[in-house]
């Protein structure tokens, strides 16, 4: 067995999931949250050895050994934080006594230019880490206090540090490149860092594993659609292009980020409306996208408020989908015809009329859905498009914890 951990730090909480990279299996995830609140939850779920299709599993699906255990308790920091995790680890399974991880893998989000590949952290890589901080102020320095934790926790392994924007450093400047001063986009680093990367990378591969094609040969178009969205244009496993941007408020129509919009709103909503630039930031990033469009961030209640006539959440699914469409279309362009396009993370896995809307009018580009195969309630990664399309249409559910634990064992294998 060769167990890795995986970390997923946020401000106020962090998620963690032990895989066995000999199989790929998860052995145990958990959530700790509400950290440094007067009260704390932590839980901790273990999951149980598949079982073998004959005595009626399904094998490589794991199946859960207990209820997920959840404890409510103070937890002051992420340090605390990490000691109820090996508590629950040391309570109830698999025990890091028996089976220590061999690495830990962190999620970090921004990387800037400095980092393209996962990274072995040292005392220098953290302070990059922290000085990157500027780019992603929200994000960065809540990985940075899960690092910390973690290796105060675990002195004695390697940590990896895997960066959101790493996947898309491939970009050529043409893409990258801002139509803005050049001097003062270099003093403040402004370019195009995109996000998601992990997903991306994991999506292409697995799709590309999927079809037994080399993923050199491949043109691919990738949609991740959760709260957050991204698309990303992908040749030979190269990232060319991709809808986020220096932030990952740039892009598609989101839960509750706008995605594109003319710059020019903001300046008449500061002077018109006496907006501060607080007030236009919590408008685009928590206060817009579907949420502001329709009341809901969940594309399951847009659906069912459609179905009973509502005007405005059919505008925000026709406005969601034509933004789709417009970066497919886009994307299109820009690798000169697609191979595969797939659809991935909470959305793009389980949504059908989101990817039927997305791709229907991509006719003159060869694509063909088969609408019984998109409705079908099938899980794991499969085909929706007909044998007949030109373009090769998949579902294939995202683990960016499998790629992030597969990375870190890339650079810090024992």
């Amino acid at each position: 067995m060769t167990p890795v951990l995986v970390i997923n730090s946020g401000s106020s909480s962090f998620k963690y999931q032990l895989l066995d990279m000999d199989t790929g299996r998860t052995l145990a995830s958990g959530l700790v949250e509400r950290i440094g609140e007067p009260i704390g939850v932590a839980r901790h779920t273990v999951y149980a050895t598949p079982a073998p299709a004959a005595t009626g599993g399904v094998a490589g699906t794991p199946t859960f050994l207990d209820a997920t255990r959840t404890r409510e308790l103070p937890i002051p920091d992420h340090t605390a934080g990490f000691e109820v995790m090996l508590d629950a680890f040391a309570s109830y399974g698999p025990s890091l006594t028996e089976t220590p991880p061999v690495a830990v893998g962190h999620r970090v989000v921004h990387g800037g230019a400095r980092f393209f590949e996962p990274t072995l952290i040292t005392p220098l890589v953290e302070i990059n880490i922290d000085e990157l901080s500027v780019l992603a102020p929200l994000h960065n320095p809540a990985n940075l206090a899960g690092i910390v934790a973690a290796r105060t926790t675990f002195p004695d392994v390697p940590h990896v540090a895997v960066f959101d924007t790493a996947f898309h450093q491939t970009l050529a400047p043409a893409a990258y490149t801002y139509a803005i001063d050049t001097e003062v986009a270099a003093a403040h680093r402004i370019r195009r860092y995109g996000f998601h990367g992990t997903s991306h990378k994991f999506v292409s591969e697995a799709a590309a594993a999927f079809l037994a094609r080399p993923l050199v040969e491949l043109k691919q178009i990738v949609f991740h659609l959760g709260n957050g969205a991204s698309v990303t244009a992908i040749d030979g496993g190269r990232s060319i292009d991709t809808s986020m941007g220096f932030t990952p408020l740039e892009g598609l129509v989101m839960g509750t980020r706008s995605g594109d919009i003319d710059p020019a709103v903001l300046f008449q909503l500061e002077r018109r409306a006496g907006m501060s630039v607080d007030d236009l930031d919590d408008l685009l990033n928590k206060r817009s996208g579907l949420l502001g469009l329709a009341g809901s961030n969940d594309l399951r209640d847009i659906r069912a408020a459609i179905g009973r006539g509502e005007p405005r959440a059919l505008l925000a699914f026709e406005v969601y989908v034509h933004r789709l469409r417009a970066y497919a279309g886009a994307y299109l362009a820009q690798l000169g015809g697609a191979d595969v396009i797939s659809f991935t993370a909470g959305v793009g896995e389980n949504a059908p009329g989101v990817r039927a809307g997305a791709l229907e009018t991509l006719g003159f580009a060869g694509v063909e859905i088969d609408h019984e195969r998109n409705e079908s309630a099938e899980r794991g990664i499969r085909v929706i498009s007909t044998d007949a399309s030109a373009v090769t249409v998949l579902v294939v559910p995202t683990d960016e914890e499998l790629e992030i634990a597969r990375q870190t064992l890339s650079v810090a294998r024992p």
